[in-house]
This record gives structure tokens, C-alpha cells and sequence, in this order.
């Protein structure tokens, strides 16, 4: 195995949080949906794929170094999904705790000299830089069109996603 028994288990952790990260954007857009905003739950019906796609990604990685994926349970979305402005402030307040897992699976792999692992995680460093930019665009843009402009902040994004 290329990666330690510790790599292996953090990076199951993080595999685990990607698909709970999913979970978490489908219980948003299905909110959304329920709200009558059918652009911004497709916004994020979408992002729950691409956290998915991070979470395969992962998964690949893991089996390609010798590691063995281990899939647990995902937990129960957690959040107040009454308004799109709780749903936009938790999405940031999730992408930061998601920079934060991966900055420390960074860590450990600099700790360990893993530079295998260093170099794969590079992806989801940059990755995150877009992820937090476009979850505090979408903040800023709900705060400034404010409950009675849900529809123009709807075409807002239909542009955004072209």
C-alpha cells in the first residue's frame, strides 16, 4: 500500500464527508424546489453531483494506491432551510469546513511525506478556492436581492450557469 493505514482511514473520512456534502446540497435543492425556485435548486442539484463526482474521485485514488475504501453511513443533512439566505449561508459555512478537511488531509500528507498524496489533493486545494468564491457569490447576491427578488436573483443565476 503506497499510503499509511492513517492516510487511508482520513481520506475514508473525507470520501464519507463528500457524499454526506451531497446529501446535504440534495436536501437544499429539494427545499428550493419546494420554494418555487426551480433555477436555484437546479444550481444545486448540480453542485451535489459535482460532490459526487469529488467523492469518486477519492475513491479511485484510494484503490489505486493499495488503500481500502470503507463506506459508512451518511449522516442526516443538518440545517434551516426555511429561507434561501439560511440555505446560501449554510452552503459557505459547509464549503469552509470542507477547505478546512482537506487542508488537514494536506498536512498529514506533508507530515508523512506523502507527496503522492500531496500532489492528488492539489486538485481539491483549487478546487475549494472555487467552491468557498462561489458560495459567497451566491450569499451576496440573495443578501442584496433580499426576499422580494427571488425571481430576478433565479435569472441572475440561470445566466451564471450559461
Amino acid at each position: 500500500m503506497l499510503i499509511s493505514e492513517q492516510m487511508n482511514a482520513k481520506l475514508n473520512e473525507q470520501i464519507n464527508f463528500e457524499q454526506y456534502s451531497a446529501h446535504t446540497y440534495l436536501g437544499m435543492a429539494a427545499a428550493l424546489e419546494s420554494m418555487g425556485l426551480k433555477i436555484l435548486a437546479d444550481y444545486f442539484f448540480k453542485h451535489a453531483d459535482e460532490e459526487r463526482e469529488h467523492a469518486m474521485k477519492m475513491i479511485r485514488y484510494v484503490l489505486s494506491v493499495g488503500g481500502k475504501v470503507t463506506m459508512k453511513t451518511i449522516d442526516e443533512p443538518k440545517g434551516d432551510w426555511d429561507s434561501v439566505e439560511s440555505i446560501a449561508k449554510q452552503s459557505l459555512d459547509h464549503e469552509l469546513e470542507v477547505t478546512k478537511r482537506i487542508n488537514e488531509l494536506v498536512a498529514l500528507a506533508d507530515q508523512q511525506r506523502d507527496y503522492a498524496t500531496r500532489s492528488f489533493l492539489q486538485w481539491y486545494v483549487d478546487e475549494q478556492v472555487e467552491e468557498v468564491s462561489s458560495a459567497e457569490y451566491l450569499l451576496t447576491l440573495v443578501k442584496a436581492a433580499g426576499p422580494q427578488q427571488m425571481l430576478g436573483l433565479e435569472h441572475r443565476i440561470a445566466q451564471m450557469m450559461g
